[in-house]
């Protein structure tokens, strides 16, 4: 019966850590629409880095397309009007977000402001 419950356990875990979006409890989805500069702006200056930092850990990214609602399985508290909007969801519910993109010397400070806030995630190296 142990042998069971350790390989039942180990199967579990490997299955979380190939899918990290599924172990999460936290989500970062990004509202866009085609033909919003902004939202190419971001994809070009943090996309490529988010999955590898900390925060794109602690909150794997999820895309929805503005015109087509929100993800299935997660709400949105309120109708989503500007591209891109970036919604922390906990589960399936929205907790917290960001209205626009500026550039990345503001986004990080901002989302790790938010995150911070609404999770009590720290950075690493933050005293």
């Amino acid at each position: 019966m142990r042998s069971f419950i350790f390989l039942l356990v180990t199967c579990f875990g490997v299955t979380l850590s190939t899918f990290p979006a599924l172990a999460s409890e936290y989500r970062l989805v990004m509202v866009e629409q085609p033909g919003c500069a902004y939202c190419a702006a971001w994809n070009d200056q943090i996309a490529p880095a988010y999955p590898n930092t900390d925060e794109g850990k602690f909150a794997p990214l999820v895309r929805a397309d503005l015109h087509m609602g929100p993800p299935e399985g997660i709400s949105y508290a309120r109708r989503v009007n500007f591209t891109p909007t970036f919604i922390l969801v906990k589960g399936d519910a929205e907790i917290a977000r960001m209205e626009g993109y500026v550039g990345e010397d503001f986004f990080w400070p901002i989302f790790a402001k938010l995150l911070g806030e609404h999770t009590g995630f720290e950075t690493a190296g933050k005293d």
